[in-house]
């Protein structure tokens, strides 16, 4: 979920596919073309990626970052490159996300006189902000000097935060920042206090614990932290409610808004090192994890185990060819993909589930947050399924245990014991099948009942994510006067019933996976073939009549029809029956003239426009998830050259190597993920269906491990940044027409071989060798 500064959105209005073949960019190459580039961490920290750069594991709980606001959309992650002063380090963040949570335990060093609050972004010298300089980040590790003279540096191991500071001679203090978190402008009128519940204390032997409750976007969230410094401070002094200190005798404060300040009289010298053990179970959880995982003051021991963790995950795709700036942004997207969701479990098992109560993951499991399953069920989970299929199985296992737990059923946005509800759909329900579909083994029959519920009792508990299922069940779909988001709504839960009947099929539930997968069909019902858009439709059965593909609804003063998007892009929402569209559309040559025009069309919004519709070609939006598989639609209609130069084309445009290097929010990885496997030459349209639609390698070669000792070498002969088009392709030394790859055929391991060409092509436009879709090709 992303936004697009006016510029941007300008300079890409009127360049669209008619002028693809001369568009595509000349893009300087390397002499010399290593292996791979290092990630840049900084890559999405700027415009509206939502990205950090601090220390973290791959899909870690403690994720410690430098936080340089906490105040709005460009807060979501606690970071913007723009900001030009650093509050703290806290240990906890989202990555990508277009809204905002965590922050949790805000650690500032500093030899600034004490100053309880951060003051204004404008004027940090009003509050205990500090400019800063020589900023460095490297997976697992980050560095800064703070205008105070302090150097800090952070790294981590999975439950733990470790910092070193190294103060200049003189006096200095640290002080935990336990109110801290992101705000926004409504958070004033909600019930709770944003923090509340919240308690710090400091134990004989120095170890200072503490917990709060968090009503922010997860409401109603706790988390715990035990935390200790490698030198013994000369004075400690707790603050209460309202800044007010606590006596110098007191060892213990509770209330809502907390902080405790930590001084030194010579903070110079040896470095000041911290550890800070989190659970979101109890204090107990967080000692366990500073015990076990960081028991001794090896500062640079664990910064070396997180380089080799990072290592060794990184190096399962490298690349050659390409410019310097591609293969970095490669490495970058690569590791901005390995970030969430993030662990859950303490170290003896225990986790919050989403019924707020404490569960043990069975030995050898783990439970996991972050899901941001409307994004990532697109790209990111196929892409782990591929590359990373231990993590791909502990994910799918720990979601059929959380959906059997939830009073909701399929998680669709949970955050640390949280269902935010967020977004539309169940998209749990597709990462499970497609897990099924792909080989994955996990309790699917425990997840069964919750996802049959959902399916298709009516009195199941219901989110925002999910409203007007009777209307679906009723009328085959949801109309616009009744429910906000209504077009939208239609599609996506059509799609979620293509993945709950290979669920059904999976357990044996054979009636049940006829009805879904017939039902699935309802995204027609909000499609008006005459005009060939989706379109609002009203309970007695019309269509909004003074229609409008750029509007984004009948009454826009009131509520959308569309989820982050408008007619234009909703009409291409479907993707696992794509041959139904064409028809619905009246044909090949139909559908792919209107696919044209989307990406053709003038690249105007209406005012009252979510940001999230960024990065537009026409009114294509790449900085959005909803229409990032609409470039490979034309393979199934016949034109697959036209898939090849769009995709080469968004990939070499709607990515940079520099801080604002993602078009959009990078949403826990999605839009890293579907540079990944773009680049790579091909991407899952329909994740369900475990095929893959080829595309446009961007490098000569990648060398892909599948895990198992099984690996994948992608060549692309011919490439450059002249010819983007497919020649021919050889699968293990034969040739092959068909314009798609199964995922089992991908993960036995081999050799991908595109012979590439400066003009279009005829390869794999036959309808024999179109993609399948809805069980089926064209052939």
């Amino acid at each position: 979920m992303a936004m697009l500064t006016t510029n941007r959105r300008q300079l890409l209005a009127g360049t669209g596919l008619a002028a693809i073949g001369a568009g595509v960019p000349h893009l300087a190459r390397s002499a010399t073309t290593p292996a791979s580039g290092r990630p840049n961490l900084f890559v999405g920290t700027g415009g509206h990626g939502h990205t950090f750069p601090g220390a973290s594991l791959p899909f870690g709980m403690a994720q410690l970052s430098p936080d340089t606001n906490n105040y709005g959309w460009d807060a979501c992650s606690g970071y913007h490159q723009d900001d030009g002063s650093i509050m703290g380090f806290s240990h906890t963040h989202l990555s990508g996300t277009g809204v905002g949570d965590m922050l949790d335990v805000l650690v500032v060093p500093t030899r600034q006189k004490l100053m309880l609050t951060p003051g204004p972004k404008e004027h940090p010298e009003q509050g205990y902000r500090q400019r800063f300089s020589q900023e460095y980040a490297e997976p697992g590790y980050y560095r800064v000097a703070l205008e105070s003279g302090v150097q800090a540096e952070l790294t981590v191991t999975e439950r733990c935060g470790l910092h070193r500071y190294r103060f200049a001679e003189g006096p200095g203090h640290i002080l935990i920042d336990f109110t801290h978190a992101v705000v926004d402008k409504w958070d004033a009128g909600q019930k709770n206090a944003l923090v509340e519940n919240a308690s710090l204390a400091i134990d004989p032997d120095g170890t200072i614990t503490g917990g709060r409750k968090v009503n922010r976007w997860a409401k109603g969230r706790h988390i715990y932290f035990a935390m200790q410094l490698s030198r013994k401070p000369d004075r400690i002094r707790f603050y209460g409610d309202d800044d007010k200190p606590m006596s110098a005798e007191a060892t213990d404060v509770t209330g809502n808004r907390l902080k405790l300040a930590l001084f030194f009289d010579n903070a110079g010298g040896d470095p000041i090192l911290i550890r800070t053990g989190l659970s979101a179970v109890d204090v107990p959880g967080a000692r366990a994890a500073l015990a076990a995982e960081a028991p001794g003051w090896d500062f640079d021991r664990a910064h070396d185990n997180a380089r080799k963790r990072w290592g060794g995950l990184l190096d399962r795709i490298r690349v050659s060819g390409g410019t310097p700036a591609q293969r970095t942004i490669m490495a970058s997207a690569l590791y901005h993909a390995f970030l969430a969701p993030t662990l859950f479990t303490d170290r003896d098992g225990r986790y919050v589930g989403l019924d707020r109560q404490v569960h043990q993951a069975p030995k050898g499991e783990a439970a996991f947050s972050t899901y941001s399953t409307w994004d990532t069920y697109r790209a990111l989970h196929p892409l782990l399924t591929l590359v990373h299929p231990e993590q791909a199985a502990l994910l799918v296992g720990d979601l059929c245990r959380q959906t059997a737990e939830s009073p909701y059923g399929p998680p669709v946005w949970p955050l640390q014991g949280v269902e935010t509800g967020t977004m539309i759909g169940w998209h749990a329900a597709s990462i499970m099948a497609e897990a099924s579909v792909k080989g994955i083994k996990a309790d699917y029959k425990a997840a069964w009942p919750k996802i049959r519920a959902r399916a298709f009792d009516r009195n199941f508990k219901d989110s925002d994510s999910s409203l007007g299922r009777g209307f679906y069940y009723d009328l085959g779909y949801i109309p616009c006067d009744k429910v906000w988001e209504s077009v939208s709504r239609t599609q996506e839960y059509a799609y979620d019933d293509w993945a709950m009947a290979h669920l059904a099929e999976a357990v044996g539930a054979t009636e049940d996976a006829q009805a879904l997968r017939k039902r699935s069909q309802n995204y027609r019902n909000v499609i008006d073939a005459k005009i060939g858009f989706a379109r609002p439709r009203f309970a007695d059965g019309h269509w909004w009549k003074d229609y409008d593909p750029i509007q984004l609804g009948h009454d826009p003063d009131k509520w959308r029809d569309y989820t982050e998007a408008n007619g234009w892009q909703a009409t291409f929402l479907n993707q696992h029956d794509v041959y139904g569209l064409i028809e619905h559309f009246g044909g090949d040559a139909v559908f792919e003239k209107k696919l044209d025009g989307l990406f053709n069309a003038p690249s105007t919004l209406p005012k009252n426009a979510p940001p999230d519709i960024s990065g537009l070609v026409g009114q294509y939006a790449h900085g959005n998830e909803p229409d990032q598989h609409v470039a490979y639609l034309y393979a199934y209609c016949g034109a697959p050259w036209k898939t090849q130069a769009m995709v080469r084309r968004l990939l070499t445009s709607m990515y940079k190597d520099d801080p604002d290097g993602v078009i959009g929010n990078d949403d826990c990885g999605q839009m890293s993920a579907w540079f990944i496997l773009s680049a790579l030459g091909f991407y899952p349209v329909d994740p369900v269906s475990a095929v893959y639609v080829f595309g446009s390698p961007l490098f000569d070669t990648a060398k892909v491990s599948l895990g198992n000792g099984r690996s994948l070498t992608v060549r692309a002969n011919g490439n450059g940044p002249d010819s983007p088009y497919v020649q021919s392709v050889r699968w293990n030394g034969q040739r092959r027409t068909q314009n798609w790859i199964a995922h089992a055929d991908l993960v036995a391991g081999g050799e991908l071989v595109f012979e590439m060409g400066t003009k279009p092509s005829r390869f794999g436009s036959a309808k024999r060798d179109r993609p399948p879709s809805f069980g089926m090709n064209r052939g």
